[in-house]
């Protein structure tokens, strides 16, 4: 082989190696949810947790996101495949499940007890994730009594766990506005989407602060506030 080409081969292994250590010690976001993280009916580009890593990475953030959302997914569903997303350690735990539950009128002690041994597991395995719950809200018409009693479950389960954060509703400025979703009026369009991100970068921001590897510059920190 050319002595040249040898050289460049190396430099390029070098290089090569260096980018995938460097991606594999970035902190992990994880975004656990349904068809809202999913993103239905848009490419993953458009989805919330897309929306998010664009933004740590224009703030020049060291984090990666994850998009472990499937549509149609329940509570039970959920948890039944969580050990095979936390393979890896996540800096931060965002937990955007429960929605299909209510308008599936499962049982709500069923969605509370779900919601909260995911919430117990990931603490259990990973003790230094930040954990963030995610509230849903249901429609109208499955009536006020349940509607309340369901919208309870979220912050319960916050206050089980110590040091958990919460979004209190994930379709805040979203849910109901026929402009902001497709033409189902339950899935967000690209522009709910948008919001959905303004929305979780509330509560995430502080935690990216907290979870950061080095220390952050004082204009970039305004930016994340």
């Amino acid at each position: 082989m050319n002595f040249k080409l040898l050289i460049a081969a190396i430099i390029t292994s070098i290089i090569y190696f260096h980018q995938r250590v460097e991606a594999e010690t970035r902190p992990i976001i994880v975004f656990f949810g349904d068809s809202i993280t999913a993103g239905y009916g848009l490419s993953l580009d458009e989805a919330y947790p897309a929306l998010i890593q664009r933004r740590i990475d224009n703030l020049g953030l060291n984090f990666i996101v994850k998009n472990a959302g499937v549509s149609g997914d329940t509570t039970a569903a959920g948890l039944r495949r969580l050990n095979w997303v936390m393979k890896e350690e996540p800096a931060i735990f965002v937990l955007a499940l429960g929605a299909n539950d209510g308008l599936r009128g499962i049982d709500l002690n069923e969605t509370r007890s779900n919601l909260i041994k995911m919430v117990e597991s990931v603490a259990a395995k990973y003790p230094n994730a930040k954990i963030v719950i995610a509230g849903m809200e249901l429609p109208v018409n499955l009536g006020k009594e349940y509607r309340e009693q369901f919208r309870e479950i979220f912050p319960f389960v916050v206050r089980s766990k110590k040091g958990t954060s919460f979004i209190p509703f994930l379709l805040e400025a979203v849910a109901g506005i026929r402009e902001l979703n497709q033409a189902d009026g339950i899935h967000p369009n690209q522009q709910g989407q948008a919001l959905i991100a303004q929305t979780v970068w509330k509560t995430l921001g502080g935690l990216l602060v907290s979870k950061a590897k080095e220390p952050l510059e004082s204009d970039v920190l305004k930016l994340i506030r």
